[in-house]
């Protein structure tokens, strides 16, 4: 069973659900993220979404625009993020990491790297799951056989928009957990209509089978509270990076902390 399933199983029989942060890689310094990545998982979280900076990331609102333009210019590429998982491995051996991002850099690294490359080395470096904004399930096969020959997982994003026919092709390959993103436009914006996701789930899991995670809008401990009323997972990407964008180096992980213990105790509460 996969670090992800297991984490899953773990929360069903404790009826629980998932806390899963993003952060950008190398964000807001670059050799940070590790450290990071240590205070999520002390603060509750359960899956660690990692960004993986690139320069035109479609879905991306301008605040995780920007940290990962502020990633890119310290340097931080797929390689980097790939040793920042490993770092975070040497004393942590449990908690899933899935590597959030776009085909470009994935492609970049296998033209340098070898075809089938991204899988085996995000595997080697403790990596349990991918979500690629920009691969729709009907043209990524071939990477899905590759990640699953790896034992890695393939999340893949659903919306309001997302037709039954989609919700279908998704089910068909997702493994892991699929997130559905609850509003129409970027991450950041609007406003969460936690009605609206209630009302969308059903169809979802009509034929999704796997854990649902509910990302896009979740700021506060009342709002993730209301949506893990309903999903099996709240993502919450925009405002962890508003956290700690201005905080000086030593105030990253304890403002960070704070913030999540605040989301898990509403969640468990």
């Amino acid at each position: 069973m996969s670090r992800i399933a297991a984490t899953f199983a773990r929360l069903g029989e404790q009826k629980r659900k998932a806390l899963i942060p993003y952060i950008t890689a190398g964000f807001p310094q670059a050799g940070i993220t590790p450290d990071l990545m240590h205070a999520m998982v002390e603060a509750g979280s359960d899956v660690i979404e990692l960004g993986v900076p690139f320069s035109d990331p479609m879905a991306d609102g301008p605040v995780i625009q920007k940290a990962g333009e502020l990633a890119l210019a310290q340097g931080v590429g797929l390689a980097q993020v790939l040793q920042m998982v490993r770092s975070f491995r040497e004393r942590n051996d449990d908690t899933p990491v899935v590597l959030m991002g776009y085909a470009n850099p994935v492609e970049r690294y296998e033209l340098k790297h070898g075809a089938g490359g991204f899988a085996r080395d995000a595997a080697a470096a403790g990596v349990d799951g991918v979500l690629i904004v920009d691969y729709p399930p009907e043209e990524c096969e071939e990477f899905a056989a590759q990640l699953k020959a790896h034992g890695l997982d393939l999340i893949f994003l659903l919306a309001p928009t997302s037709t039954d026919a989609r919700i279908q092709q998704v089910a068909r390959i997702a493994t892991g957990y699929v997130y559905y993103v609850s509003l129409k436009g970027v991450t950041g914006a609007g406003h969460l209509d936690t009605a609206a996701v209630e009302e969308a789930l059903p169809r979802i899991r009509r034929h999704v089978k796997i854990p649902v995670g509910v990302g896009f809008g979740i700021r506060d401990a009342a709002s993730a509270k209301a949506v893990g009323r309903v999903a099996d997972a709240v993502v919450i990407g925009t405002k962890v990076i508003q956290v700690v964008e201005d905080q000086p180096r030593e105030q990253v992980a304890p403002h960070l902390s704070a913030f999540l213990r605040e989301i898990r105790d509403a969640l468990d509460s």
